[in-house]
């Protein structure tokens, strides 16, 4: 198992689910891509973690696991409005440069953007390859 399947450095905006996560010993991103909404409402219930931000790391770890990228550029296509593979392989590459520029823009971090499109047409094909595969992270 590599050292970028395991969950480290999350954004301290999720400090508590990852305080929960790791005391019930989901330390990967692979643990918690197969935990249910089921489990996710049982993790949450009596903590001070959200099943919002416990959703939104799950799906982080759907694009982490299925196209293999990292944390930073998951969250940007999550963030950015795009929640599957399939919604990323129905877009061009400029639809996608757009759509993760318009939110680094909203943030106003005045850095290079994380995805151009070179980076586009690359995830958009890798998530046209993994439509009806079963997310396994390297």
């Amino acid at each position: 198992m590599s050292n970028k399947s395991f969950l480290k450095d999350l954004p301290k905006s999720f400090y508590q689910e990852e305080k929960i996560l790791i005391s019930n010993n989901i330390k990967t991103w692979d643990s918690l891509l197969s935990i249910s909404d089921e489990e996710i409402n049982n993790l949450i219930y009596g903590s001070l973690g959200s099943v919002r931000n416990l959703k939104r790391l799950k799906c982080i770890a759907y694009f982490i696991c299925t196209l293999d990228i990292q944390l930073s550029e998951a969250a940007l296509l999550m963030h950015s409005g795009l929640i599957s593979n399939k919604a990323i392989s129905r877009l061009t590459p400029q639809e996608l440069v757009q759509k993760t520029g318009r939110f680094e823009r909203t943030l106003r971090t005045g850095r290079i953007p994380i995805i151009d499109l070179k980076k586009a047409h690359f995830l958009i094909e890798k998530a046209k390859k993994n439509l009806f595969n079963v997310p396994k992270c390297h």
